[in-house]
């Protein structure tokens, strides 16, 4: 095979994560392919994701309802409920760490699946699924931890791209649901990535009027990627 060349290849149809009645198929760029942590940016910025070593996008028959978005950073202000979310978590420490699986990260992703996803498939995690799914040898993965004091409320899984940081996976203590931690997660990948000069946060997959993906929507101005070509949502 040409050196320049990178096969995709399609899963076999799988239970759709966001409709209980549709299947869901994905196109994966070939995970054992030499050139992939070089296209990786590239791949990011056509609207791909990671989950461990796989880079993927939605590839369903007769759905497109997972679109790509992404925040422009420097047009980002943010809107008085997320001016709330900074003042009620002023306090928490913010600091980017390597990658790493430690009993205290575990138990705070084991907790956090248990309490959003009991009964789906992942409420039982080991600590290989740990590290499976959300960092690999060759992924630009960093750790953005937060904590109250000495204890650890959150962990935000990060690649810090050349075009931006990709969002891949936030989990929190269930217990401090209230702060609304997850949004104070997307709104600190913002204001890194404008402290490194970064143009954009990408959040993963936005699906109109769907409950779990509406929260992105109030991130504005949003970005998605429709026909190849980012604009923003109206």
């Amino acid at each position: 095979m040409r050196p320049d060349v990178v096969r995709l290849f399609q899963t076999l149809p799988h239970p759709c994560g966001y409709y209980d009645e549709r299947t869901a198929q994905n196109l994966v760029i070939d995970p054992s392919a030499p050139q992939l942590p070089q296209i990786y940016d590239l791949a990011v910025q056509r609207g791909y994701r990671r989950a461990g070593g796989h880079v993927y996008h939605p590839q369903c028959q007769g759905c497109h309802a997972c679109i790509a978005c992404r925040v422009p950073v420097q047009r980002f202000h943010p809107d008085r409920s997320q001016r709330r979310c900074l003042a009620r978590n002023a306090g928490l420490s913010v600091r980017i760490v390597p990658t790493a699986c430690t009993s205290e990260y575990f138990a705070l992703y084991r907790s956090y699946l248990q309490s959003r996803h009991r009964d789906g498939g992942m409420d039982d995690a080991r600590p290989e699924d740990f590290e499976r799914f959300l960092y690999t040898a060759w992924s630009p993965t960093r750790f953005i931890e937060f904590r109250d004091g000495e204890r650890l409320v959150a962990l935000a899984v990060t690649d810090f791209c050349a075009d931006g940081l990709s969002a891949v996976y936030t989990f929190f203590d269930p217990e401090q649901h209230p702060r609304g931690l997850g949004s104070f997660a997307i709104l600190s990948q913002i204001r890194i990535a404008r402290e490194r000069n970064l143009p954009h946060v990408y959040l993963g997959f936005w699906i109109d009027g769907h409950p779990k993906m509406h929260y992105k929507a109030r991130f504005r101005p949003l970005e998605i990627l429709r026909d190849n070509r980012w604009t923003a949502l109206g």
